[in-house]
């Protein structure tokens, strides 16, 4: 008996996943929900979803869906909204997922309180939620945590993650990215929403969204943020895109492993992009697609740093694609959060990339910015402690 999922927004982003969710094998049922009723029916229209979608699973709200015996939501939607939504649905009694980032406003103590409230209503309801944080999937990533299982690292010594993304980079233009989100009737709410941060002269930042950067190293290392210091960098060109925010921030962290980190958001950087990291230990390392020892570098190819995704799985997503190129964007992520997310839900279990792990990759973020806007002070990172077992 497979599991029900309702998919939460379906933009450009949250469409993306849509195929993936209703063609893995032990989803039976799928039901589908977007204010913009077109969205809707674009997929429910289709031939190939009749198997798995019924005409009275099209919604136009979440309260709506939440009232229905789904078993799971996945929200996809802006992400101002993230969290509340996600609170919402726990509170209904379904398991969510949702997408990244966390809540990115302007306000980093709003986002702080958005963490607290997102363990308390896990914990308090005890339905499942998974972050849909793409870096945990990415290659890199997988490979780097089977060697810190193994030892191959050592005693961990430095960690770098970065996301470069100027604001103007040819292949996700972030203006045309806010023009987009802005053009919907949940843009024109969030533009009131903003009129507000202004007036209270709240500046935000890049770090608010830290979670490409920051998970890469918690994961691997199994580690948390502690304490922060951190540098940003204004804008100086008068680009109205940053009035109201630093465009480039670096924070140095200390790790609750004794290990110490670089994080880098940047916005305004002459690059064509980098979403990575680096991880140094005593007796191995890891950069640029290679494993280090004292010995030699041996580079590593994508085939060789993914873990395998099951046989049914690949089974189904192959003949529905009709191509083996079926692990979707960010570094071939997308496969594996949706597999997880599913599996989770079927077998009853925590998500790897749980609630707790969330609040980790959010907070430092937050922290690093409170730290640039008091000039480098050392602040400390609440943590919110461990997924219970």
């Amino acid at each position: 008996m497979g599991i029900s999922i309702g998919m939460v927004g379906l933009g450009s982003f949250g469409s993306g996943f849509v195929d993936m969710f209703k063609t893995h094998p032990l989803v039976d049922r799928i039901a589908l929900c977007d204010r913009e009723s077109e969205r809707v029916a674009k997929f429910a229209q289709r031939p190939d979803f009749q198997d798995k979608f019924d005409p009275k699973d099209a919604y136009s709200s979440l309260e709506d869906l939440c009232k229905s015996d789904i078993d799971a939501v996945v929200i996809i939607t802006q992400h101002w909204l993230h969290t509340p939504q996600a609170i919402t649905a726990l509170e209904a009694g379904k398991c969510v997922y949702a997408a990244v980032p966390l809540l990115s406003v302007p306000d980093g103590d709003e986002i702080l309180d958005a963490c607290d409230k997102l363990i308390d209503t896990v914990r308090r309801t005890g339905m499942h939620y998974m972050y849909g944080e793409t870096t945990y999937y990415r290659p890199e990533a997988m490979y780097c945590r089977r060697r810190a299982a193994e030892g191959a690292f050592g005693e961990f010594v430095y960690a770098e993650g970065e996301y470069f993304h100027d604001v103007d980079l040819p292949s996700c233009n972030l203006r045309e990215v806010h023009k987009n989100r802005l053009d919907s009737a949940a843009g024109r709410e969030w533009q009131e929403m903003l009129k507000g941060y202004n007036e209270r002269g709240i500046i935000g930042s890049a770090m608010h969204y830290p979670t490409h950067s920051t998970s890469g190293p918690i994961s691997v290392m199994n580690a948390h943020m502690t304490k922060v210091c951190a540098w940003g960098q204004p804008d100086t060109t008068g680009d109205d895109f940053f009035a109201h925010s630093i465009p480039n921030e670096t924070a140095l962290f200390e790790m609750s492993n004794g290990a110490t980190a670089r994080i880098c958001e940047f916005r305004q950087i002459g690059h064509t992009g980098s979403e990575t990291f680096r991880i140094f230990g005593t007796k191995g390392s890891f950069k640029e697609k290679q494993w280090i020892d004292k010995e030699k570098a041996a580079p590593l190819t994508v085939s060789e740093m993914r873990d395998p995704l099951p046989d049914e799985v690949v089974e189904a997503w192959t003949k529905t694609s009709k191509t083996t190129d079926f692990y979707g964007g960010h570094g071939g992520s997308h496969g594996y959060l949706v597999n997880e997310f599913v599996d989770a839900v079927a077998s009853d279990r925590t998500p790897v990339i749980n609630a707790w792990e969330a609040v980790r990759y959010t907070a430092a973020g937050v922290m690093a910015h409170k730290s640039a806007l008091k000039g480098g002070e050392v602040l400390e990172v609440p943590d919110w402690g461990d997924a219970p077992s």
